[in-house]
């Protein structure tokens, strides 16, 4: 909780991550005040803006924008009369709330404020000309913690807030890689670690997992390092649809290179690398990153010959053959076909999930005409009534000429067959 939020006398406005304007832990607008948008719009752009002010011409095209109003001055002061009243209800002390000097509008001085994101730029500012490296640090850190998520997000449609968005967002991802660069070089791992999961779930689907990646791998913290990432990519597949990046792959595979172990005999280290009692029929379940290192040996190993390898890509596709990159009922099917992929192949191929509503398998020595056979499984498994969305497959030979064939829901290709 930030000091400011407590202060008597003092309207605290939020900006960033939503927006609300509390007196004395009284709230005067926003929040669930939905119905009184244009008296909260009126608010956002004078307090954000009470420094300079806002001209009566600028305030009339943002307020109204192309809307046709017959007099557009007095709808002006007929919005302003309203929401002084507003204010006055909602238990703000006696003031000339708007003020007009000279043909500019301004939030009055006689209402002190306390806005998050002007006190991001101050802090921002603060820490940039900071000489001391210590009170730069401190500066930085303050900073993101004021930074509470997207500028005005209700109103991104809006060019001016949306241009602040982009700048504040900017700014915060400047805050925290600075940050995180001091740091590291003091070896604070424990707050690096906060930073990286405070700034994950400020900003989501931008890869500061790889922050508190990094500070769990430095203090040794392997396990809790791998789960985060299991559950990262997991989070990305199911909230875009996105793969890991390689941002995130590369500090995996950093997270590999760091761990070390104490000596072991080698009837130790295989116990511990063999699975514990895992008769998990069907193919096995990796995550992206370990199917990679799966392809990549697998590769090396047909150098020598005597085996044939495919890489079959499924895709949810709707009833019309077209693949499906949205929908409420996407990830039920992507979980239903990665089910039906996993009990149709053996034991010895490695399948992933690679997007919403994708699969990738590698089938070990294999033939084409088996491949034919799996999809037949997969649709058995997949296929439920009459349902209308299928499973497209797409089928490459690992190391040997590329082969590419398309097929319907039904396993057929081209010619049917």
């Amino acid at each position: 909780m930030r000091v400011t939020d407590s202060l008597e006398d003092v309207l605290y406005v939020r900006m960033l991550g939503g927006f609300s304007a509390t007196w004395n832990n009284v709230l005067v607008a926003g929040g669930s005040k939905a119905n009184e948008s244009q008296f909260t719009y009126l608010l956002q752009i004078l307090i954000h803006n009470r420094e300079k002010g806002v001209t009566r011409d600028k305030l009339e095209q943002l307020l109204f924008e192309d809307r046709e109003v017959s007099n557009i001055h007095h709808a002006l002061q007929s919005i302003i009369y309203n929401a002084k009243k507003k204010l006055q209800k909602s238990g703000l002390p006696e003031a000339n709330y708007i003020e007009q000097r000279k043909g500019v509008f301004y939030w009055t001085g006689e209402i002190p404020v306390v806005e998050d994101a002007t006190e991001f730029d101050s802090l921002y500012s603060q820490a940039e000309a900071a000489e001391n490296m210590d009170e730069k640090l401190a500066l930085y850190m303050d900073a993101c913690h004021w930074y509470g998520g997207e500028f005005l997000p209700a109103q991104t449609a809006i060019i001016w807030a949306a241009r602040e968005s982009r700048r504040y967002r900017e700014r915060f991802c400047d805050c925290v890689e600075k940050a995180v660069q001091m740091l590291r070089a003091n070896q604070d791992f424990f707050q690096m670690e906060e930073l990286g999961t405070y700034a994950s779930k400020i900003d989501p689907l931008a890869d500061w997992e790889t922050v508190t990646m990094e500070a769990l791998a430095s203090m040794g913290r392997y396990d809790d390092a791998r789960k985060l990432y299991d559950e990262t990519v997991q989070y990305y597949f199911a909230e875009q649809g996105l793969r890991p990046s390689k941002k995130l792959m590369e500090e995996f595979d950093r997270l590999g290179k760091k761990m070390k172990h104490t000596y072991a005999v080698l009837d130790e280290i295989q116990e511990e690398l063999t699975g514990q009692n895992d008769m998990t029929p069907g193919g096995y379940l990796c995550t992206y990153p370990v199917f990679v290192g799966i392809y990549r040996m697998v590769e090396r190993m047909l150098e020598r010959g005597g085996q044939s390898v495919y890489l079959m890509l499924c895709t949810v596709v709707d009833g019309k053959g077209n693949p499906m990159k949205e929908g409420d009922n996407l990830e039920q099917l992507s979980k239903r076909m990665g089910d039906a992929v996993r009990k149709s192949v053996r034991r010895g191929d490695a399948m992933t999930q690679y997007g919403r509503g994708q699969y990738l398998v590698l089938l070990i020595n294999t033939t084409r005409e088996d491949c034919g056979v799996i999809q037949k499984r997969i649709n058995q498994h997949f296929i439920v009534g009459r349902q209308r969305s299928g499973i497209q497959y797409y089928v490459n030979s690992v190391y040997w000429e590329p082969h590419v064939e398309k097929t319907d829901k039904n396993g057929r290709g081209k010619n049917g067959k």
